[in-house]
């Protein structure tokens, strides 16, 4: 098939291009570089089925596609708050944009929306049909509240156009091509440990998390498109886990003395968040496989081979 991935240079989107050229697709990666980069895909660069384009979903695009991965989008609070304003106009613009696409060429449409549609949740864990507990006014609303809408759009053009949508939920991805700047937990204490450098825990490191790694949500987002599921649906590790339990395998891991300091929570940090998968189980016939320790050997690995 021929099949656009926007976002493609970024951490989530490389790997998805490397599923999806294994396969034999012929694959357009679009993205604007702002998170992305092109270390990420220079594998395939003399590739004859790859194509890079260099573009803001911000603007509009016309391309002939079968099937589009809408993942562009600063993804991590550094970066998304960095601009806030371009995030949401990510956020809705882009996506409008590539449903229009997708509904100009009857090409099937997924938008890679978060967890964070659920806020900081009151309902745990969180299943799809939870309408969230969102700041619509907080300085993670333009992630949060543009991931909504993103959502909002996507139904809508399905109701009004039939165009062939699919929405996955996806909840804390990490592995190897993280950005180590992009301010998330995984990414923030590999780099620190490193470095030699104290872990930084926000809050008392008692709020949880859950943490997929990143083959197997790639898995999970192809075998949504390629389901019948027009409901959205949650991608994402059910194991759930403390910061300071993550910090505690991290430290064993990296096998060096490293201490840990606290400092304040950050305005609407969800103290909970683990996904309810019951749906992808049973529509998908999904769930993932790789371990947290295994994730995380890997992922340390690329650091370590990245940072020297």
């Amino acid at each position: 098939m021929r099949i656009l991935v926007t976002g493609g240079a970024g951490f989530i989107g490389s790997h998805l291009i490397d599923r999806l050229l294994g396969e034999g697709h012929e694959v357009i990666c679009l993205d604007n570089l702002y998170t992305g980069t092109r270390a990420n895909i220079a594998a395939w660069q003399q590739h004859p089925l790859f194509h890079f384009m260099e573009h803001d979903v911000i603007e509009p695009i016309d391309i002939a596609v079968e099937q589009i991965y809408h993942l562009a989008c600063p993804a991590s609070p550094v970066h998304y708050q960095a601009d806030p304003i371009k995030t949401v106009k990510t956020s809705f613009l882009g996506t409008l944009h590539l449903l229009e696409l997708a509904t100009k060429y009857k090409a099937r449409f997924l938008l890679a929306s978060t967890s964070e549609v659920y806020g900081d949740p009151l309902v745990h864990p969180q299943p799809e049909d939870y309408w969230g507990n969102v700041n619509c006014t907080g300085i993670r609303a333009c992630y949060d509240e543009g991931k909504r809408v993103a959502e909002t759009l996507t139904f809508d053009f399905h109701r009004q156009y039939k165009t062939d949508i699919r929405v996955a939920r996806i909840f804390n991805t990490y592995g190897p091509r993280m950005l180590e700047n992009d301010g998330r937990v995984v990414s923030n204490f590999i780099s620190q440990a490193l470095r030699g450098k104290d872990l930084t825990v926000y809050g008392d490191g008692s709020q949880t998390r859950s943490f997929c790694y990143v083959s197997d949500l790639v898995r999970g987002l192809i075998a949504l498109m390629q389901s019948d599921c027009l409901l959205p649906v949650n991608l994402g590790n059910p194991g759930e886990y403390t910061i300071l339990e993550l910090a505690a395998t991290v430290q064993e891991l990296v096998g060096k003395p490293i201490g840990i300091t606290f400092r304040p929570l950050p305005q609407d940090d969800p103290q909970r968040r683990r996904p309810d998968i019951s749906r992808a189980q049973q529509l998908l016939n999904w769930q993932p496989t790789v371990p947290l320790r295994e994730g995380l050997q890997k992922t340390i690995a690329d650091f370590r081979q990245r940072l020297g």
